[in-house]
């Protein structure tokens, strides 16, 4: 999985805030679809896109399906914007060499 397939999935506000709904605690299509501008089968159909991300997990029970964010299936989009964050440390670091540099020099 790509992190630009990460990036696809989470574009769509409905789907981010679907995904964002699932923070606390595991829900149903029905619950998540609660509070929606989207039918419940277009809820179906954004989990599926983020279950195809890897970013949702989905737990049958009885006749109904549980959906959760799957934490793991954030961790190749979170190596990517870590190296963004390695790259700001590193020139962080170098303006701070050359200005300890320059105030030797006085």
């Amino acid at each position: 999985m790509a992190y630009q397939d990460i990036f696809a999935a989470l574009a769509d506000p409905t789907r981010r805030q679907i995904f964002e709904n699932l923070r606390d605690h595991p829900k149903t299509v029905g619950e998540l679809a609660k509070g929606q501008t989207v039918s419940r089968p277009a809820v179906s159909q954004h989990l599926r896109v983020l279950q195809d991300a890897h970013l949702v997990s989905v737990e049958p029970q009885g006749n109904r399906r549980l959906y959760s964010i799957k934490r793991e299936g954030l961790k190749e989009l979170r190596d990517y914007l870590d190296c963004f964050w390695s790259d700001a440390f590193s020139a962080y670091r170098a303006e701070i060499a050359k200005v300890m540099e320059n105030k030797g020099e006085e």
